[in-house]
């Protein structure tokens, strides 16, 4: 009986460890988002990379404003230890997730204008890039 209670106290404990390492995990999801959508192909390099970066716990996207030449590319190297993505306000690219260490693969940006974007993670990570 006794060592019934014992697996009993093992398990309890087990989960309860579970379940506070999951409430204490970043915002970031456990499976990874599609891969990109807009354009871009593994391993290229582009013409503009945005690093993504934290500065005393806020997390931002830099430089902010980003600018490019329409039909250039733009990826975004994380620099945060913690994922997030690029995500258009328009809908016109995604990179997906993009793990701490990693870098995107290049999205073109074919036409000109202000293209809002955010982290699908953090909602108040916002910036902006300017097509020319």
């Amino acid at each position: 009986m006794r060592s019934i209670r014992h697996l009993f106290a093992l398990v309890a404990v087990t989960f309860g460890v579970l379940l506070l390492a999951y409430a204490c995990g970043s915002s970031s999801p456990a499976t990874p988002t599609p891969t990109p959508s807009g354009g871009g192909g593994g391993g290229a390099v582009a013409d503009v990379t945005i690093t993504i970066v934290a500065n005393s716990g806020s997390q931002s996207y830099s430089p902010n404003p980003a600018a490019v030449a329409a039909g250039k590319t733009v990826s975004w190297k994380n620099a945060d230890a913690v994922a997030h993505t690029a995500t258009a306000d328009d809908g016109s690219f995604n990179t997906g997730t993009i793990a701490p260490g990693q870098t995107s693969a290049p999205i073109t940006m074919s036409s000109a204008g202000s293209v809002g974007y955010h982290c699908a993670f953090h909602p108040g990570m916002v910036a902006t890039l300017q097509v020319q």
